[in-house]
């Protein structure tokens, strides 16, 4: 097994990205796997610089420890561009779009919703007529993957058997932005392979994304990871945890004297791998790490009342 850590540096580590961290750790520990350190920096115009440097210490101040030094992103852009060559390179899988959001939603008198939460109106496919060899569009545009109309499946070591047919369900998403950067999905396959992940362990609000790099995976002729879907923290309204239900930053806990042990001992019983919430050195429960005991469903908290804060 070998998986990773993949923290995103546009703003700070919270009570939910350390659970998920928790348990790739446990997972890869468990078995005598690996775990690697990525910084997800992709996303320029929102990467804070600090973000990156509190990751690693956050991470590490939860007692977690990784395999190899920590690696970005962005200093893999020639694999990106590369891969992004082989795909635009004449097979007619993706084609340049020149709509904005805004033209998507006219075009939509009747916007047909993916089912995935968080997801927006399926691409009506105003660009796709484009072909191979035909004149590029002049004026700014992405670059949209072609999705398969047929049915996807997937075995989640946490959700179950998924499936998804992405061209009625998802519609073709962009592999690179306006500004010629490649996506998340593309570098995140691209990372993957690279790194030789064979499990990838995220939070369950990413099941969709999941179905997008297939296809790459597919096109590209590589054999896609294995996936365990996390269950999300989120706050008392329900929705995911941010500056409304209280400051449940790391580095917040740590400034308040909350101990490391403490956090892990939560997670560890949010998910149902002990009895109780006391405090607990996060490589002494490796051994009690059982995917069979994790729940389906996200866990909601009072963030301002958790560790008597």
């Amino acid at each position: 097994m070998r998986t990773r850590l993949a923290p995103s540096p546009t703003g700070a580590q919270h009570l939910g990205n350390a659970r998920t961290h928790l348990i790739a750790y446990w997972a890869a520990r468990q078995c005598g796997g690996e775990l690697v350190f990525r910084i997800d920096d992709l996303d320029s115009p929102r990467v804070k610089d600090w973000a990156i440097k509190q990751a690693i210490e956050d991470i590490r101040w939860l007692g977690i420890d990784w395999d190899g030094p920590p690696t970005l992103q962005t200093e893999h852009q020639p694999r990106y561009r590369q891969t992004l060559a082989t795909i635009t390179g004449g097979r007619n899988l993706a084609y340049p779009c020149v709509c904005s959001r805004k033209d998507i939603a006219e075009a939509l008198s009747a916007p047909h919703e993916s089912r995935f939460q968080g997801e927006g109106p399926v691409y009506p496919g105003t660009c796709a007529g484009y072909r191979d060899g035909a004149p590029i569009p002049p004026q700014l545009h992405c670059w949209r993957l072609r999705v398969s109309d047929e049915t996807l499946v997937f075995d989640d070591q946490v959700l179950g058997r998924q499936q998804c047919n992405p061209a009625r369900e998802l519609g073709d998403f962009p592999i690179t932005t306006k500004n010629d950067q490649v996506s998340y999905q593309l570098a995140v396959v691209v990372d993957d392979m690279c790194q030789n992940v064979d499990w990838v362990i995220r939070g369950n609000d990413l099941v969709a994304s999941t179905f997008r790099q297939l296809e790459l995976y597919r096109h590209l002729g590589c054999r896609p990871p294995r996936y365990a879907h996390v269950p999300l923290v989120r706050g008392v309204d329900g929705r995911r945890l941010a500056k409304r239900h209280g400051d449940t930053r790391l580095s917040h806990y740590r400034e308040c004297g909350v101990a490391a042990e403490a956090i892990v001992g939560w997670a560890a019983h949010s998910l149902g791998l002990t009895d109780t919430a006391e405090p607990q050195k996060a490589a002494d429960l490796i051994d009690r790490f059982d995917w069979s005991r994790l729940p389906k469903q996200d866990t909601v908290i009072d963030a301002e009342r958790l560790f008597g804060l």
